[in-house]
């Protein structure tokens, strides 16, 4: 039961309630993470608007430095996001279980070193903070690419600018009136997405529940309560991950099969290969030498006919 709930959340087998149950834990801790970061690095790491805004206002300021830092960000974020895509895919290409389970996984190792790193005083400071920035947006990226790929591109956990913008969409959706629909028959009324809506408010809240808990905790306990955060990470990926562990464990402890004769394309298209090719001439060269023997010694047993007589004269 306990991995059962794990494996409904983080499988391969998808529906549409473990996915929404899935972005509702993923958004939670996306806003924590996001809180206790701004807490440790006076910086939000979840979005890269800003980040993006701010790397043009230092260009123009003259601050290159900061230019740097901000592009590492978003570079860090994109590498991210480029990692989980890998392990998908990978994992689908070889029937894995774990294909969002291995990302989520990562996160909670990544999120580990984060917690690592707060508890590390370094006598290089500008080096720590670029370290912590690039884990922060890393992470980030990282589980944002997961809810995009498992929602099919309508859905974001790390940061609520869509969400907000769908949210107020449906909402123009509820209030429209559908005037028109009713005077022209052909004219489809406008109706909104219940669903939908109440997913974005849940997704909603919930990040900014986990804001209110990450910045609490990371203020009270520092690296402890990633520590805690990690460990709701590691039990949304531990179901799939097990199974593809004993699958793969059991592969290997199978005796290897021996074919008798390895298939070849040869083979495949009953085709002779080279070496048949040569055993047949050389058993063709021993029958010829073998006749010919044969013949010599049936020569050598003919007894020789006796030579005509001559007629006198």
């Amino acid at each position: 039961m306990f991995l059962a709930y794990s494996r409904r959340l983080s499988g391969k087998v998808r529906s549409a309630s473990a996915n929404a149950e899935l972005a509702y834990f993923l958004s939670f801790v996306a806003g924590a993470i996001n809180a206790g970061g701004f807490l440790a690095i006076n910086q939000y790491t979840s979005h890269m608007s800003g980040i993006v805004s701010q790397m043009s206002d230092m260009a123009i300021l003259g601050e290159f430095s900061m230019v740097l830092w901000c592009l590492g960000a978003v570079m860090a974020f994109m590498a991210g996001s480029a990692t989980t895509a890998i392990i998908i895919n990978f994992a689908r290409h070889c029937y894995l279980q774990s294909e969002y389970a291995l990302p989520i996984f990562i996160e909670a190792c990544a999120l580990i070193f984060f917690g690592l790193l707060d508890g590390i005083q370094w006598d290089y400071s500008w080096l720590w903070t670029s370290l912590t920035v690039a884990t922060l947006c890393y992470i980030m990226g990282l589980q944002n690419a997961i809810t995009t790929d498992i929602s099919q591109y309508k859905l974001r956990s790390t940061h609520v600018t869509g969400t907000v913008t769908d949210i107020g969409m449906e909402l123009g959706k509820m209030f429209y009136w559908n005037r028109a629909s009713k005077k022209d028959p052909t004219i489809q009324p406008v109706q909104s997405d219940y669903k939908k809506f109440k997913l974005l408010v849940k997704v909603l809240i919930l990040f900014f529940i986990g804001g209110l808990v990450g910045a609490y905790g990371f203020k009270t306990w520092g690296f402890m309560f990633t520590c805690m955060m990690a460990s709701i990470l590691v039990y949304l990926s531990a179901g799939p991950l097990i199974d593809d562990i004993k699958t793969i464990l059991f592969a290997l402890n199978q005796p290897p099969v021996v074919l008798e004769q390895p298939a070849t394309i040869a083979t495949l298209l009953n085709e002779p290969t080279t070496a048949e090719i040569a055993e047949a001439e050389e058993l063709s060269t021993i029958e010829t030498e073998e006749v010919l023997r044969t013949e010599e010694d049936h020569a050598d047993e003919i007894i020789p006919t006796a030579e005509p007589q001559k007629v006198s004269e």
